[in-house]
């Protein structure tokens, strides 16, 4: 039987905003079962926000998540590591806006997780098996989640820059993959876009600490941690943005171009389908299938 997880103790960090800038502290705090991930902003009262995709409000260069008047952002890296160490509940306590950047990977949440030690609890995870293929698409860019008989991913970009051209990966996802493989992956940008980012007020604590940075024709970085770094970055989003409709999924996910938007918008499909016959519950232990109604 396949268990639910929550950390064992209570961890706290101190970074920066990647968009904002701003000074961060962050505290990460058990869960009991069913609470998913709930975002709380300290320097707001502690109003809660639950990591949902019908809070989505705002996709640009990061996903930030909303609940009336209160915002938190940048949660996708976050995001990614609960989703790929299959930690389901976890409070997350901020005092501002936006989710530290670290070194723009989610390696150091990985690290903070496994300090504070995941614990199992004691209620069954659910898990979504995909029945029934599930499509969106944008102009050249796609994102297509098929039935498999595993959680896999398979990642395809292009960029008219001669160091990342086109880059495609296919990984099964499971803890240790996305340990070694997806969550040392940092984020990336082009030093032509930073003045006009800057301008409209992101990317305003970004630097080489937290991201690789390219130029017309180099990286400016020491290295790359793998000479596909970039399409490895973009599964890692992938995973945090998916992670917004609730579930572990059993599927195969194919993306063609993809960004927060694409991604965002199909846990908001998958979520929406959870009433039909395209998905269904899973017990991965014993492979059960119910047709029972989600909440």
């Amino acid at each position: 039987m396949y268990y639910q997880k929550t950390i064992e103790n209570e961890i706290s960090c101190v970074g920066i905003g990647l968009h904002s800038g701003q000074k961060v502290s962050l505290k990460i705090l058990p869960a009991p079962p069913d609470t998913g991930i709930v975002f709380r902003r300290i320097d707001k009262g502690g109003v809660e926000i639950p990591a949902k995709a019908l809070l989505v409000r705002k996709v640009d260069y990061a996903t930030s998540l909303s609940r009336g008047e209160t915002t938190v952002k940048t949660v996708e890296h976050l995001l990614a590591t609960f989703y790929g160490l299959q930690v389901d509940n976890a409070y997350i306590e901020l005092d501002t806006a936006e989710v530290p950047i670290m070194d723009g990977s989610a390696a150091p949440f990985v690290f903070l997780i496994e300090e504070a030690k995941i614990k199992v609890q004691d209620k069954p995870r659910p898990y979504l098996k995909i029945l029934s293929s599930l499509f969106y698409e944008d102009n050249d860019k796609y994102i297509k989640v098929v039935p498999s008989d595993e959680f896999r991913i398979t990642y395809f970009v292009s960029y008219d820059h001669a160091l990342i051209s086109e880059q495609t990966l296919t990984l099964p996802i499971t803890p240790e993959i996305f340990k070694d493989q997806i969550a040392p992956a940092r984020t990336f940008g082009f030093l032509y876009e930073v003045e006009e980012l800057r301008r409209i007020g992101l990317t305003l604590g970004g630097s080489k600490d937290n991201a690789v940075v390219l130029d017309d024709n180099k990286i400016l970085n020491d290295r790359l941690r793998f000479p596909n770094e970039f399409v490895r970055h973009k599964v890692l989003d992938l995973m945090g943005d998916l992670s917004l409709c609730g579930f572990q999924l059993q599927a195969h996910i194919y993306v063609r171009k993809g960004g927060h938007n694409l991604h965002t918008k199909m846990a908001q499909i998958i979520k929406e389908s959870l009433s039909s016959q395209m998905v269904t519950f899973i017990d991965e232990d014993s492979m059960y299938k119910s047709t029972q109604p989600f909440a």
